[in-house]
């Protein structure tokens, strides 16, 4: 699936149209840094949605104006002991957000941990036309809907502002680029350890996705030299491209959008599996009457869920095949000449071989074949089949530690933001449950 239906990625398990034989060796994330803090103050705002109604007319781009201005560097303290803190949120995009808010409504202390420099560097890292694949009233975190037309598509970086801006909006406690090395036990509390400094904390939640490290086949190294080779986690537009023909491999929500671009400079081959499509525009009429509210909030957020038979039966295709396109319709990428083709299953002569026999004259090669779950560095024996073995986002062997963000973590829509922010409010709920309201942490 993708790193979010409502945001766009490629699948993150091995891709429909490869041999999942194995990944890219680059990490592509940034190198870690001295543990720069940015401490958020802006201005109070309301947790209450009748205040937040008086503030209706506030500017989202006042507020990213205000959280820059805000924003202070200051270099890691050095104590005796590490620092302690009721909860860590190990990320900063919208599922560590989402908890962060949850959280505050509730008096818990709490930090949140992000390893950008800047919170929505996530989203703005992606490919240049890269808007989200659902309406925009779909797109709003708890306590502040999306600020733009309802049925309008929010692009990457709008998004990224809109996540920014929130920190401000509810003065969330952020610090920015501490990337997080490892997670462990030390007696009654985690330890996580950043930047050579350590904190320590009665709970930690994992507010990432399962999709951390670009991923592609094996015999990817052994494609001709001359090939343009691209994961779609470094695809910005087609100038990166040479001329002649480009292959995406992976047909899943961001393979079906970058063939859709390169198509229309490019001759552009789509190989994978149809991972199918929902049978309505998402940005038509009956979409907006009926059809979106059904998909995403009633089949996504409550048929397809660990707690309908048919959603347990569901989950395990949706997290091996991926979900259903969104947005590009089959139709669409037959009328942009996108040429399906079968699975890539190797390389002949230096160029990529279809599972036909047919080898292709692809001058590049576009992989959206998604991530490694990239979760290594949690020290604790609590994974199986490197899937993290807990109950929406509970891990039971580990009292404290919790996951969201995950996908199919609860529902089909828990890696989508309307469905994160359900998760979220689960996982602060037990959280609250655990140690009561005002307890110093020791």
């Amino acid at each position: 699936m993708d790193e979010l239906l409502a945001g766009g990625s490629e699948d993150h398990r091995e891709a429909p149209g490869t041999d999942p034989t194995g990944h890219l060796e680059e990490r592509h994330h940034q190198d870690a840094r001295s543990n720069s803090v940015t401490r958020t103050r802006g201005r109070r705002v309301p947790l209450s949605r009748t205040e937040e109604n008086d503030e209706s007319n506030h500017d989202w781009k006042e507020a990213i104006m205000s959280i820059q201005s805000d924003v202070e560097k200051g270099s890691q303290r050095s104590t005796a002991r590490p620092e302690r803190f009721e909860t860590v949120i190990i990320g900063g995009g919208q599922a560590g957000l989402s908890v962060g808010y949850h959280l505050a409504k509730r008096g818990r202390t709490f930090v949140i941990l992000e390893a950008n420099e800047r919170i929505g560097d996530s989203w703005r890292k992606r490919w240049d036309s890269l808007s989200l694949f659902t309406p925009a009233r779909y797109d709003g975190l708890a306590g502040w809907p999306f600020p733009a037309a309802d049925w309008s598509f929010p692009t990457k970086d709008e998004m990224a502002d809109y996540l920014e801006a929130n920190v401000a909006r509810f003065e969330l406690p952020v610090r920015t680029g501490v990337r997080v090395e490892r997670l462990s036990r030390n007696g009654e509390r985690f330890s996580v350890a950043a930047g050579g400094e350590t904190v320590e904390a009665e709970n930690v939640v994992v507010a990432m996705a399962n999709f951390q490290r670009p991923q592609a086949p094996a015999f990817a190294g052994e494609l001709n030299p001359d090939i343009v080779q691209l994961h779609s986690y470094d695809y910005r537009n087609p100038s990166q491209l040479r001329d002649g023909g480009v292959l995406i491999v992976g047909a899943g929500n961001s393979g079906a959008e970058i063939s859709l671009e390169v198509s229309r400079t490019h001759p552009t081959w789509l190989s994978g599996r149809d991972t199918g499509h929902i049978p309505f525009r998402i940005e038509g009429v009956a979409s907006r009457l009926l059809l979106a509210p059904l998909a995403l909030r009633f089949v996504f957020h409550r048929v397809l869920s660990v707690n309908t038979p048919i959603g347990r039966r569901a989950r395990p295709k949706i997290l091996s095949n991926g979900a259903p396109l969104i947005r590009v319709k089959p139709g669409d990428l037959a009328a942009a000449g996108v040429e399906r083709v079968p699975r890539v299953v190797g390389v002949r002569d230096g160029l990529p071989l279809l599972e036909d026999g047919r080898a292709l004259e692809a001058a590049n090669v576009v992989w959206c074949t998604g991530f490694h779950p990239g979760f290594s560095w949690i020290k604790l024996p609590i994974f199986e089949a490197e899937e993290p073995a807990h109950e929406r986002g509970i891990v039971g062997s580990e009292p404290g530690l919790y996951f969201v963000g995950l996908e199919f973590l609860y529902a089909m829509s828990s890696v989508m933001v309307h469905g994160v922010g359900r998760d979220a409010e689960h996982i602060a709920k037990h959280i609250s449950s655990r140690v009561p309201a005002g307890s110093a942490v020791p």
